[in-house]
């Protein structure tokens, strides 16, 4: 059973076959998905996705918040607009944090400020109603560090983490795993294949970020965009770069996603199908 802790299945690239994705990542044995929403506006369309596709995918999940590539575009009031959302959705068993929030350092464009202000309003929501975020960390890792100590952030994950040995040993110490992906694959991607050889292996998540970050192999098969059925093959990958088999670094991701999100875990367990998940 494998598990997709970040994937944007409401991304265009999917809109008109969407169907199908849901299909194939299914039939690959995907139990799990996570679905961050990235704009305040988006909120409601996420959870009726992800509702709608829970046949096919048992332990299809989202998260809600405002993605700091999008806070250039965001309005002030956008913030009272994502708390609404999140008190509405505090009895939906499917909600499981706040996310996609966070910095991103490395688009030139985006003012800082900005997103340390939707960053921060957002990480008070996470305090006030203890929920886990899922973490957008892109040349950004001290900073967001910095906004973390400051409040009492109960668990989460820093996705697509390509950061150092020490912030990523920060990270864990305030309770985070760290997502790896397609990134992983590439064998001049050195610095995070070591992460991923080096760090402990309670501390790591599996994810795609589709349609974003594909695997090595899609070039060479003239695949255009990542989808969750390439998750099983991208995990196997990295158990390779691991040194551990499939089986047991399947049953690792899927325990570290349930401890960092523990909305996730209650869900996955009263599902029947997962009653063998481990």
């Amino acid at each position: 059973m494998w598990i997709d802790t970040h994937c944007h299945l409401d991304a265009p690239e999917f809109a008109s076959s969407l169907d199908l994705v849901i299909q194939r990542a299914a039939d690959k044995n995907v139990k799990a998905i996570l679905l961050p929403a990235v704009k305040a506006a988006d909120c409601e369309s996420v959870k009726a996705l992800t509702h709608h596709y829970s046949q096919k995918i048992p332990s299809l999940v989202y998260t809600l918040g405002i993605h700091p590539l999008y806070t250039h575009q965001a309005q002030e009031g956008d913030i009272q607009i994502l708390e609404n959302h999140i008190v509405d959705s505090l009895s939906d068993p499917r909600f499981v944090g706040i996310g996609e929030i966070g910095l991103d350092y490395f688009v030139e464009d985006l003012d800082p400020h900005r997103q340390e202000q939707f960053f921060d309003a957002q990480l008070d929501l996470a305090q006030k109603y203890q929920l886990p975020v899922i973490l957008h960390v892109r040349r950004s890792q001290d900073a967001i560090l910095k906004a973390l100590r400051r409040r009492n952030i109960p668990s989460g994950i820093a996705h697509a983490f390509n950061g150092s040995f020490q912030q990523a040993e920060q990270f864990i110490e305030l309770g985070f795993k760290l997502g790896f992906g397609g990134a992983a694959t590439y064998e001049r991607a050195l610095q995070i294949r070591r992460l991923l050889k080096e760090l402990p292996l309670d501390s790591i998540v599996t994810e795609t970020d589709a349609p974003d970050i594909p695997p090595a192999w899609l070039r060479e098969e003239g695949i255009v965009f990542n989808e969750p059925a390439f998750l099983p093959r991208i995990a196997k990958d990295l158990a390779l770069v691991r040194g551990i088999g499939d089986t047991e670094f399947s049953s690792a991701v899927w325990r570290n996603a349930m401890q960092a999100l523990p909305r996730w875990s209650a869900l996955s367990a009263d599902i029947p199908s997962l009653n063998l998940a481990p």
